[in-house]
C-alpha cells in the first residue's frame, strides 16, 4: 500500500497525465523527504516511489533523516549530477516529465531537456496544493515556532524604549529565540520607528527610537524548518492623534478579519472586509498590500490573502491576517496575527498582547 503522501503525489501525477515529476523547489524537497538540506538536493516522484537525489557530501545526513530511499552521486559534482540523471531517467522510463516552472532556471532546464531527452512539461502549483492545508505534525511545529516568537517578544518588549537602536532591538528579539531553541529568524526582522515606521518591509536600522514613535516588530522563528509570523505596532511616549487614529483603525480592521476567519469564505472577501473598514476612517488608499498570506515551510506561500485571490480558507490551512496603513513621512501601523483554521474557525496561535497607542 502506497503511503499518504506518495498516493497524494501519485493522484498528482494522474491528474495532469505525468510519468514522473522532478521537484527542485527547496521547500518541497523537504516536505517530501525529510531532508533538511534541500537547497542541495532534488525528489524524483514517480507513481510508485520516490527519491531523494543528493551528492556525497550528504551520505550521512541522509542516511539519518530521509524518509524515501536516496541516490547519493559519487564525487566530483559533476559526475555526481550525471549518475543522478541517469539513475532517475531509468526509474521514469518514457513519458511525460513535469518540471517546477516556478523554480527551475533556463540553464538547469536545458541540461534536463539534453541529459533525458525526454518531453519536460512545465508545471505550477501542484506540491503547493498539497502544502495547504498542515498536518497535525505541521501544526505541532509552527505552533511551536510561535510559542518561541511570543516569548522572546514578551522578553524584550520592555527594553523598547527611547533611545535605542532598531537594530540592537532586532538583535535582542533573535538572541531570545535562539535561546528557546530557534534554528533562527524566520525573516530579516523588521524593527521600524518613527516615520519609517511608513515602510511595510522597514528592516532594522541603526535609526535611535524617539519618544512620540510608532515602532512596528515584524518577527518570527523557525523551528524544524517551519515558520511563525507576528506583527506588534507599540507606542513609545505619547503619540499624535494621527499615529492614534491610524492605529485604532488598523486594530478595528485587524480584530474584524480575524472574527470572519472559517472554512469556506473566500480570501478575497476577508481582504474586502479590511478595506471596507479603513476606508470608514479614510485610511483604505494606505493599504498598499494584501490582508496576508499561508505561513508554513517558506514564511510566505498560499493561500493569498489579496483582493485578487481565488482561494478559499479550509481547515488545517495556517494564514496570517495583517491590515496595515502606511503614511509616508509621518508613519505606519501593522498589526498581524498567525491564525490556524479549523472545522469551526479559528486558533489565534500568536498570543503576544496587542496594546492600544
Amino acid at each position: 500500500m502506497l503511503r499518504p503522501m506518495q498516493q497524494r503525489l501519485a493522484d498528482l501525477l494522474g491528474r495532469e497525465g505525468l510519468t514522473a515529476l522532478w521537484v527542485t523547489t527547496p521547500e518541497h524537497v523537504r516536505l517530501i523527504s525529510g531532508f533538511t538540506s534541500p537547497e542541495d538536493a532534488k525528489v524524483l516522484v514517480t507513481p510508485s516511489e520516490t527519491w531523494l537525489y543528493t551528492d556525497a557530501r550528504y551520505t550521512a545526513q541522509a542516511d539519518e533523516e530521509c524518509r524515501v530511499p536516496h541516490f547519493i552521486g559519487a564525487p566530483p559534482r559533476a559526475n555526481a549530477l550525471k549518475e543522478m540523471y541517469e539513475h532517475a531517467r531509468v526509474r521514469f522510463g518514457d513519458g511525460p516529465v513535469g518540471v517546477e516552472a516556478a523554480h527551475l532556471t533556463v540553464h538547469e532546464f536545458e541540461t534536463l531537456k539534453a541529459a533525458w531527452n525526454a518531453d519536460l512539461v512545465a508545471t505550477t502549483g501542484l506540491i503547493e496544493s498539497v502544502r495547504l492545508s498542515k498536518t497535525n505534525e505541521e501544526i505541532q511545529a509552527i505552533r511551536e515556532a510561535q510559542r518561541v516568537a511570543d516569548e522572546a517578544y514578551a522578553e524584550v518588549r520592555p527594553t523598547i524604549t527611547a533611545g535605542r537602536k532598531e537594530r540592537d532591538v532586532a538583535l535582542d528579539l533573535e538572541i531570545a529565540m535562539r535561546r528557546r531553541g530557534a534554528a533562527g529568524p524566520a525573516f530579516d526582522i523588521i524593527v521600524a520607528s518613527g516615520a519609517r515606521s511608513a515602510m511595510p518591509h522597514g528592516v532594522a536600522s541603526d535609526k535611535i527610537i524617539e519618544d512620540g514613535d510608532l515602532v512596528t516588530i515584524d518577527m518570527g522563528a523557525v523551528v524544524n524548518g517551519y515558520h511563525s509570523d507576528m506583527t506588534r505596532t507599540i507606542a513609545v511616549g505619547s503619540v499624535s492623534d494621527e499615529l492614534r487614529r491610524m492605529y485604532d483603525a488598523v486594530l478595528e480592521a485587524e480584530e474584524a478579519c480575524v472574527a470572519a476567519v472559517k472554512p469556506g469564505i473566500r480570501c478575497a472577501d476577508l481582504d474586502q472586509i479590511a478595506r471596507d473598514l479603513l476606508a470608514k476612517h479614510d485610511l483604505a488608499p494606505l493599504f498598499a498590500h494584501s490582508l496576508g498570506h499561508g505561513v508554513g515551510l517558506a514564511i510566505h506561500e498560499g493561500p493569498s490573502l489579496s483582493s485578487a485571490s481565488e482561494d478559499v480558507l479550509a481547515p488545517g490551512m495556517i494564514i496570517t491576517i495583517e491590515p496595515g496603513v502606511y503614511r509616508p513621512g509621518v508613519g505606519g501601523v501593522r498589526i498581524e496575527d498567525l491564525l490556524l483554521v479549523t472545522e469551526d474557525g479559528f486558533d489565534v496561535l500568536s498570543k503576544a498582547p496587542k496594546e492600544r497607542a
